[in-house]
């Protein structure tokens, strides 16, 4: 396997992660803010909207990396 199909790979595989790491921060912050919700204590406090939108965030930057992962391993290894 030649360096630039590795390097392919493994961007491939970091954006998996981030994507499933934005997945699960999506569900725990919609369920913190859920509960944030129905205590109706902290509706006005902008922390419970901070992991949904920091889970989105996350999921949209593993897309990128998963789509440009061959551009980006061609910038990396465009001297070989």
């Amino acid at each position: 396997m030649k360096q630039n199909q590795l390097a392919n790979v493994l961007i491939k595989i970091l954006g998996l992660y981030f994507c499933v790491d934005g997945g699960v921060r999506i569900i725990s912050g919609m369920l913190n803010l859920l509960g944030a919700l129905t205590s109706l204590r902290s509706f006005g406090s902008f922390y419970p909207w901070v992991a949904p939108l920091s889970g989105m965030i996350m999921a949209a930057i593993g897309l990128l990396l998963i789509l440009l992962s061959r551009a980006l391993a061609d910038i990396l290894f465009k001297d070989d």
